[in-house]
């Protein structure tokens, strides 16, 4: 099948097994081997001309979930929302299965309970709790806070419920660092920056900025929202990723900066760069700016 216009409809955006295809007259063994199709993993194909993003890989893999799996960790927490499955990152799997981790498919071999697994967008997914459970107890502790932080950014879980989810589950591998990342955790939190952001800031030392913070000027009007705050020293943390960088946002930014120093603020706005290569310098002026 070389034209678009030879491809049945059912299989042209979405993966699907080919053995499935097949025995529903939609293909052929000969035209699914051809140029036409991509094989994402045994048995499941997508279109050539289709893109494969990070949410078609998991609806790939859902077609291979045995029973008693579910899409876990990242690909649980994508599903409902957050920012935490990169392109090129493997989507992982939870159960007591005979599924083997492969390029693309990581398998974590571990139990189930019936109130762990939910269904989000015709997905088995790990419900929210124990997706954050799964996520905290990554040995790196910077890694688990960004992405317990994502999840509870897209409010689908709280605090206390991994808490108690923890409690419950007190014998489980690596719970110790999960303690450690659910006690640095926070809710409010809108990119994976601003966390790596203000666990730097609270690793070196220095006291933790509120997240998220509203200003208001002296006649009660709403100024702006700062990233990270030190609302009784009036200092603020901003990150500015490559999007403050187009006109629009630049423009918007002034505007917004200018009137949070009007109100009384000092505000710090950090990139990329401060972090990875110029971390001193960073934590000086914050410093500075805290006296």
């Amino acid at each position: 099948m070389s034209r678009s216009a030879d491809v049945p409809a059912e299989l042209r955006f979405a993966p699907f097994r080919g053995s499935a295809a097949i025995a529903h007259g939609l293909l052929t063994r000969g035209r699914l081997a051809g140029p036409s199709w991509r094989r994402l993993f045994d048995d499941v194909y997508i279109h050539r001309d289709a893109r494969v993003d990070a949410y078609v890989r998991c609806r790939a893999v859902g077609l291979l979930l045995p029973p008693g799996a579910a899409l876990s960790h990242r690909a649980a927490a994508f599903a409902y929302g957050a920012d935490v499955l990169g392109p090129e990152d493997p989507v992982e799997v939870t159960g007591a299965c005979r599924l083997r981790t492969r390029p693309g498919l990581t398998v974590v071999r571990s139990a189930l309970e019936r109130t762990d697994v939910w269904r989000r967008g015709g997905l088995r997914v790990t419900s929210p709790v124990r997706t954050a459970f799964d996520l905290a107890r990554d040995p790196d502790l910077t890694a688990a806070v960004i992405r317990v932080d994502a999840l509870l950014g897209r409010r689908a879980v709280k605090p206390e419920a991994i808490a108690a989810y923890l409690a419950a589950h007190p014998n489980w591998r690596h719970v110790r660092h999960a303690r450690q990342a659910l006690a640095l955790a926070r809710e409010g939190v809108e990119s994976p920056m601003e966390t790596r952001l203000r666990l730097t800031v609270v690793t070196a030392g220095l006291p933790e900025p509120v997240v998220q913070h509203d200003v208001f000027d002296a006649a009660g009007r709403f100024v702006g929202r700062l990233d990270l705050a030190y609302p009784e020293r009036r200092v603020g943390l901003e990150y500015d990723g490559d999007h403050h960088r187009g006109r629009d946002t630049f423009r918007r930014d002034a505007v917004r900066l200018n009137r949070l120093r009007l109100a009384g603020w000092t505000v710090l706005r950090f990139t990329a760069d401060d972090l990875t290569h110029a971390q001193a310098r960073m934590l000086a002026q914050i410093r500075a700016a805290l006296k």
